[in-house]
């Protein structure tokens, strides 16, 4: 994603992620700056996405996940042609 609206305030945000050193850390700050229903569409799309990338069919990712077509495309999308945002993070995730 090309982040034409960016500003102080987006960059403020990026920082605090980034300031984040613990799941306790961020399980707070997400729990306070999103709903529930924020965090689960999150769970899920990186759940997606680890499908994608093992190369899981659609209909398999559906059953597992409950996600969408639509969501499953999206995602796909990101993986093949996005801003390699979830390639970076699952590349780092998975190296455990």
């Amino acid at each position: 994603m090309n982040l034409k609206y960016r500003d102080e305030e987006l960059n403020r945000l990026f920082d605090a992620l980034l300031s984040l050193k613990t799941r306790e850390e961020c399980e707070q700050l997400l729990d306070d700056l999103c709903t529930v229903s924020e965090v689960l569409a999150m769970k899920q799309r990186l759940q997606v996405a680890t499908l994608l990338r093992s190369g899981a069919p659609y209909h398999e990712i559906v059953e597992t996940t409950g996600a969408s077509t639509s969501t499953i495309s999206r995602v796909n999308r990101c993986l093949q042609y996005g801003s390699d945002g979830y390639n970076t993070v699952l590349d780092r995730i998975d190296v455990k």
